[in-house]
């Protein structure tokens, strides 16, 4: 079931505002964050689905329309989005462990979900067994 998991809203195709600034939207995300953990362990990492529920949970978020580009460029600060990534990944070892995967393959989801936030990963694989 890694990387199984991508979940949408529908209703607001046509409200002006990025997801990240409706409070509804937002309040969902983070009340389904608090009763479960597991999205770095479920969420597809091949698309920005993860990214958009983690930012509704940033206190931080700003959405900021550029003329002429087609997308929003979205600001927070750094170190609030390593605190969620970093606390989610207790959840996700849990996952990981039941599924009974190897450290090499557990080093494998946590180094792509770094690189899926475009944050610096260099820690050391684990030795073959």
């Amino acid at each position: 079931m890694m990387e199984g998991m991508i979940f949408g809203i529908e209703g607001y195709d046509d409200d002006p505002r990025e997801v990240y600034g409706i409070a509804e939207i937002r309040h969902l995300y983070m009340s389904f964050h608090e009763a479960w953990p597991y999205w770095l362990y479920f969420s597809n990492l091949h698309t920005d689905v993860l990214r958009t529920m983690v930012y509704c949970c940033l206190s931080s978020i700003a959405a900021i329309k550029v003329d002429g580009r087609p997308n929003v460029a979205v600001e927070y600060k750094p170190l609030e989005l390593h605190r969620f990534v970093r606390d989610d990944f207790g959840p996700m070892n849990v996952m990981c462990d039941r599924a009974e995967m190897s450290e090499r393959m557990i080093y494998g989801r946590s180094k792509a979900v770094f690189q899926y936030f475009d944050m610096p990963f260099d820690a050391e694989p684990p030795p073959y067994p």
